[in-house]
């Protein structure tokens, strides 16, 4: 009967896609048939302040000056890669908006840059160009293919599981028949142009742990096998601090599988990246003080785990897209985290920069008066470290129904919200841990859990859909209704510390047991019942329709490039 459905959708999607053609050919193959106003266009890119993000090159020699910018010529091609993977006619619709002499395509057209897309994902992923919703299948599947074929598929061949769920491929339609194709050959084009540059950069620097790591990621570009770049990107050890390739996989709605191309290149601050290290030290004793049972805890994962503080230079793919990365923490590979850990990356220029074109201005209308005095920008930065930390923490490699996978497997499509919002309540728990502990000040305890809300305020803005927006409405209202925080006659939001400490708490304890048992329904039920707007919290943000969501940064460096 499964195979027999999945014919029937089949069949109903050929006719779908060639009904599409039809009515593009009776538009003189237009891509763009229709546009919001350039008003409306001009008020959503509004929302983003732009920052010029200085960081001081003037110590790097003419040699890592050279290294530096061909990492940045690498970085560009995950652009162009991501695009791709956002939406299958992106490049088509590109060219017809830099070919247009319409005046609102030149809005358009830059805020389909910003935005890698039509849809604008700072508003629930709504069209500014046609009217097609934003496909959760991405370009990583065929068009229109659902979760029931996709399963249907791996049931009656059992044998293509592993290549149609890895993460380094996507899945295309020959014949009658179901293909895993690999990134490496399905582009090819760019992936050599990046591998070129990556070896070029290795023969250039004079850092061996970035030459190791570069010419090993030039080489797994072309063989979608990371493991052994990955283990080498957890040594770096020089002022360059650069990763480049797929890792996350937030693009992919349909199943949670596929991991999007995105760069970072960066500036390594030493004497503050030292001052983070003895929160690795503390890593066993987060893992052992989690509020879940202690059969399901992990204890195998690396302890390495670096922490470093970096200033963006350049950033690019999926990181860039809408809403700005802040930190990271990679790779994603549990085999990696199983032998030496993550590695956490805070781009503490990105976050200054948010920090004080957004968040401050967000708190303002937000939090109470007794607690806007209780914010601080070192509790911020702590709570993104910890968010970070935290993602390394709990459940990875897991067994449902006696099978092993892992989280990601289990929870699919679900699983970048839970687990977004996991690491940010365990980042809150852990670091009130770290201050009982002593190793951070007493002091911070004081501003925690206000910062704490204030940001949620800001995060929430990226739409509830966003696996980190949608994170965040689970924890708003989770605490609301445990009276962690509630709303104030003048419509603002307080927060009960000593509540809020123990529903932070109750909180974890719930995201980790779903993780740990692989729960999908759990986790479905869990996610539908909190993840929503509520009119108390939708007043709020109503307020707040004049101040920036996010940042959008231009780098000095990439001007620098093209003008040569």
């Amino acid at each position: 009967m499964d195979v027999f459905r999945g014919c029937i959708m089949q069949v109903h999607r050929r006719l779908v896609f060639l009904l599409s053609v039809l009515l593009l050919s009776a538009c003189g193959g237009k891509m763009i048939r229709k546009r919001a106003s350039a008003e409306h266009i001009r008020a959503q890119m509004e929302k983003l302040s732009p920052v010029e993000l200085t960081c001081d090159l003037s110590k790097l020699s003419d040699q890592e000056m050279e290294t530096l910018k061909l990492l940045v010529k690498a970085a560009r091609c995950t652009d162009t890669l991501f695009l791709k993977q956002v939406y299958g006619r992106n490049l088509d619709m590109l060219v017809e908006l830099k070919k247009s002499t319409l005046p609102e395509d030149t809005l358009a057209l830059a805020f389909f840059r910003v935005m890698f897309g039509p849809w604008n994902r700072l508003d629930g992923n709504k069209p500014f160009l046609n009217d097609r919703p934003k496909p959760a299948e991405a370009d990583f599947y065929p068009e229109g293919m659902t979760k029931e074929e996709f399963e249907s598929w791996i049931k009656a061949h059992p044998d293509a599981r592993n290549a149609f769920e890895s993460n380094f491929t996507v899945i295309r339609r020959q014949n009658s028949a179901l293909a895993a194709i690999p990134y490496s050959r399905f582009y090819q084009d760019q992936i050599l142009t990046m591998s070129e540059l990556l070896n070029q950069a290795a023969r250039r620097t004079a850092d061996p742990s970035l030459k190791a790591y570069l010419e090993s990621r030039a080489q797994a570009l072309l063989t979608d096998d990371y493991y052994d770049s990955d283990m080498k990107w957890m040594d770096l050890a020089g002022d360059i601090e650069v990763v480049i390739g797929p890792y996350e996989v937030y693009e992919d709605r349909l199943l949670g599988y596929k991991a999007a191309f995105e760069s970072f290149v960066c500036l390594v601050d030493h004497e503050a990246s030292s001052k983070l290290q003895e929160i690795v030290s503390c890593l066993d004793a987060m893992e052992n003080a989690l509020p879940m049972p202690q059969e399901l805890k992990r204890f195998s994962r690396g302890k390495f785990s670096p922490i470093k503080v970096v200033n963006l230079v350049y950033s690019a793919g999926e990181t860039k897209a809408g809403v700005q990365t802040a930190a990271f923490n990679l790779p994603n590979d549990e085999r990696v985290r199983e032998s030496k850990g993550s590695k956490k990356v805070m781009l503490k220029n990105v976050m200054r920069a948010k920090f004080e074109k957004c968040w401050i201005p967000i708190v303002r209308e937000a939090l109470s008066e007794k607690d806007l005095n209780r914010v601080s920008f070192d509790a911020y930065f702590n709570e993104v470290v910890m968010h970070e930390v935290s993602h390394g923490l709990g459940p990875g490699k897991i067994a449902v129904a006696g099978v092993q996978t892992t989280v990601n497997k289990a929870l699919k499509d679900l699983y970048s919200t839970v687990e977004e919002c996991k690491a940010d309540v365990l980042g809150v728990l852990n670091t009130q841990f770290l201050i009982d502990r002593g190793i951070l000040a007493k002091p911070l305890e004081n501003v925690l859990y206000a910062t704490m809300l204030g940001g949620m305020f800001r995060s929430i803005r990226f739409g509830i859909d966003e696996a980190h927006g949608g994170g965040v409405a689970i924890q708003l209202n989770y605490y609301l209704d445990q009276g962690a925080s509630k709303r104030e006659p003048d419509g603002r939001f307080s927060v009960d510390d000593a509540r809020m400490k123990q529903s932070v708490r109750n909180l974890a304890s719930e995201l980790l047991i779903l993780e740990a048992k692989g729960d999908y329904d759990g986790a479905k039920a869990f996610v539908q019942k909190y993840r929503n707007l509520r009119p108390d919290v939708s007043s709020v943000l109503e307020k707040l329709k004049n101040v920036p969501v996010d940042i959008l940064p231009m780098y000095p460096i990439e001007r620098d490039l093209d003008s040569h």
